[in-house]
């Protein structure tokens, strides 16, 4: 990907657009192709192509947010070409070490043409995108690519580059400069690359392909140890050349007294020779070490040949038994091709599953043929280190208790997708719903807010998709379709459902943050699905259990319930909360643990009772200050009625709890009647003196326009009749005075 910046006039930079690799014009268009690519990038950085100066600035830019994918046309053909120098190379540098000291000019230039290719090569690397060993993604940014090839081959690389024959020349023809060509060598990887890709070809025999490269590799451990044989004999000067191993040989009638005269073909064959009959006979032969340090390599070179005569046998058995992974892999590879191919299922499909197969044997992200013989208790552990933190951040299950995360790392399926696969079509019906840990999808929805076809929306790491239809029973309502690499994790529908059977609370939590900026349509569905049936039902049970462990004064039931996920704040089927029983019972440790949990003091049941309102009915004076003291007030929904009843009973003890919460001794009942019409009426001096103490009105009137004191005339209480003047004599100064 390339992102382009351009300055604006106000000083600062500002991101204009993000062109894609298929977005630059192909090689095969002319300069006015690249123009009108430059031009379109000013325009979207709104700007104009003023000056020179501004085209250079904006070929920077490009050249800045330039990549190269690994699967470019042309890169594959820089990778051949840079092949056959890396094979030039390996096979020169040991016969330049051997046979040459300084190299003449027809290899000179040469040898300065191939180091100014591998130059340029390292400098395509530092642009060259790579895929992500552990997560298998490709990785675009300029940044993590040169800090990865910095920290890989980069400085063996550039060494391999250092013109080392013109170095040993200037630097006084020392010997020790001559075995930094060995660092050249590194190169041979590259043929060790090709050959691993022509094995995964099941284009290409198997068989063929690994007898070439054991030959290859019998070849060149040869053609090295033939090199370094010679090397050994041009050690000592020429007077002394009789006491080496080719300076000694007669073969026939031929003597190799003055070598270095012969020409350098014969030199080099009989080296070979040498290389090679040591290396496939045991003991003299008609060629053999002289000095002490010919018999010293000749020892290690028959122990280094000892075990690659091991690696060859070994190899060779493999490819009769059949045991690599590669050739299984080969194997499957071509039974499904067969399978494609006999059933006609079109390039598309044939693509994805052939695709699907080689990313399983590079990447091997199906780990549970691994884990089959572990334990699943550690099962589990390698689970939760691995999802968890991902699950974590996922906006689905923000608020959901820890257990509950657990829960869900440990039942998910870890699955890759490649680019252009699509993961659920739209109008299917699915039972699983995925979680993106990383890549980048589209979801194709049909029409926008604005009425717009084919509107799509990006869909990127710690998003999820699918959790509507699996809890609605809907039909998908949009393709998935994957733009990058993605690696998801997936449940099904029984794995979620087992876990909310445990974990309903969270189900709750988790159905809350799905309601959030969905339609009506869609909010209404999911309220209406089994999902939320099942949690409802759930919750009712564990409700009832709550109020009843509430009741029987079992703390500790009550606080086993609320560790295992019971909220007690959920209310029966008359709307009680576990508050009002403890309340009403007057169980003061059971309150002041449901009060640290934050319950709310003041809620109502259906008959619009609060929790203080229960405590004052049954008398409980400590659970009365409690609440007080937590913040609960007396809100009762027909205060009149309800005092002028308690007159009526003779309550006084109940009036006295009612009035010191604040209740309003004023209050009317239907008939406009206040608790003192009551007790004046009926002749109740304590009541009527504590109606008066909290502030009663003498002056109230009913709807028939009678006084309390009317009511004490009526009932021919003298004593309380004048009571109630005096206190009616009171109440008048009072007002006239406040006026």
């Amino acid at each position: 990907m390339m992102v382009m910046e351009s300055e604006h006039p106000a000083g600062t930079t500002k991101t204009i657009s993000s062109f894609s690799h298929d977005d630059l014009p192909s090689p095969q268009q002319d300069e006015m192709g690249w123009k009108s690519w430059l031009k379109s990038v000013v325009v979207a950085a709104g700007g104009s192509l003023g000056s020179g100066r501004d085209m250079v600035t904006v070929g920077r830019e490009a050249f800045k947010g330039f990549i190269i994918r690994p699967d470019d046309w042309w890169y594959s053909l820089w990778s051949i070409f840079i092949l056959l120098w890396a094979v030039y190379s390996s096979f020169f540098t040991p016969l330049e070490f051997g046979f040459f000291r300084g190299l003449p000019k027809r290899f000179f230039l040469l040898d300065i043409a191939g180091q100014f290719t591998f130059l340029l090569d390292i400098a395509i690397h530092f642009f060259l995108a790579y895929r992500d060993p552990h997560s298998y993604r490709m990785v675009y940014s300029h940044k993590l690519i040169a800090i990865r090839y910095l920290k890989s081959r980069f400085f063996v690389d550039l060494l391999g580059c250092f013109p080392w024959d013109a170095i040993y020349k200037v630097g006084g023809r020392k010997e020790i400069l001559r075995y930094l060509l060995w660092i050249r060598l590194s190169r041979a990887l590259r043929v060790t690359e090709f050959f691993e890709k022509m094995e995964k070809d099941t284009r290409i025999n198997y068989l063929f392909t690994r007898i070439v490269k054991l030959l290859v590799v019998e070849l060149y451990c040869t053609h090295t140890a033939a090199c370094i044989f010679y090397y050994l004999a041009t050690t000592l000067p020429e007077s002394q050349e009789g006491y080496t191993w080719m300076g000694s040989l007669k073969m026939g009638g031929y003597s190799y007294s003055h070598f270095r005269e012969i020409d350098l073909w014969t030199r080099y064959v009989t080296s070979l020779y040498f290389a090679i009959v040591t290396m496939v006979t045991v003991g003299y032969g008609d060629i053999h070490a002289v000095n002490i340090r010919e018999m010293i390599f000749v020892m290690v070179y028959v122990s280094f040949d000892m075990i690659l005569g091991a690696y060859m046998l070994g190899n060779m058995t493999a490819l009769i038994v059949k045991g690599s992974n590669t050739e299984r892999y080969r194997d499957n590879m071509t039974d499904i091709i067969k399978y494609l191919n006999r059933n006609n299922l079109g390039k598309d499909i044939s693509t994805g599953v052939k695709n699907h197969v080689r990313l399983k044997y590079e990447r091997s992200y199906t780990d549970s043929a691994v884990l089959q013989d572990i334990p699943v208790s550690i099962r589990a552990k390698i689970s939760e280190k691995l999802y968890e933190p991902l699950i974590q951040k996922v906006p689905l299950f923000t608020g959901c208790s820890v257990g509950f995360i657990k829960q869900i790392a440990t039942k998910v399926h870890e699955e890759f997708f490649l680019p252009g696969e699509v993961i659920i079509e739209k109008g299917s019906v699915i039972d699983q719903f995925y979680i993106v840990c990383h890549g980048e999808l589209e979801e194709e929805r049909l029409k926008d807010s604005d009425g717009d076809d084919n509107c799509s929306v990006l869909l990127s790491s710690y998003s999820s998709f699918g959790e509507i239809s699996l809890l609605c029973n809907l039909p998908q309502p949009c393709t998935i379709r994957v733009r990058e690499l993605c690696r998801l994790l997936r449940m099904d529908k029984q794995s979620f459902t087992e876990i909310l059977h445990v974990y309903f609370r969270d189900g709750r939590i988790v159905l809350n943050n799905l309601l959030e900026g969905k339609d009506t349509n869609v909010q209404k569905k999911l309220l209406e699905s089994d999902v939320i049936l099942h949690i409802g039902r759930h919750e009712s049970e564990l409700a009832m259990r709550v109020n009843c462990a509430v009741y029987n004064g079992d703390i500790y039931l009550l606080k086993h319930l609320v560790e295992a996920g019971a909220d007690p704040k959920m209310t029966d089927y008359d709307g009680r909360s576990p508050l009002h029983i403890a309340a009403s019972k007057g169980f003061e440790d059971i309150l002041v643990f449901l009060l640290q949990q934050g319950v709310d003091v003041n809620t109502s049941d259906n008959f619009g009772n609060t929790p203080l309102l229960q405590a004052v009915k049954c008398g409980h004076d400590h659970i009365i200050s409690l609440l007080v003291k937590a913040g609960g007030s007396l809100t009762m929904d027909d205060a009149g009625s309800c005092l002028c009843e308690a007159v009526a009973k003779r309550d006084i003890a109940f009036l006295k709890r009612v009035l010191a919460c604040g209740v309003n001794p004023n209050s009317k009942n239907y008939d406009g009647r206040t608790p003192l019409h009551i007790a004046a009426g009926e002749g109740l001096h304590p009541i009527v003196r504590v109606l008066l103490d909290a502030g009663a009105s003498v002056l109230a009137k009913d709807r028939w326009g009678n006084t309390p004191l009317d009511e004490a005339r009526v009932g021919g209480d003298k004593t309380l009749r004048k009571l109630l003047e005096d206190v009616r004599v009171s109440q008048l100064s009072d007002i006239h005075n406040s006026r």
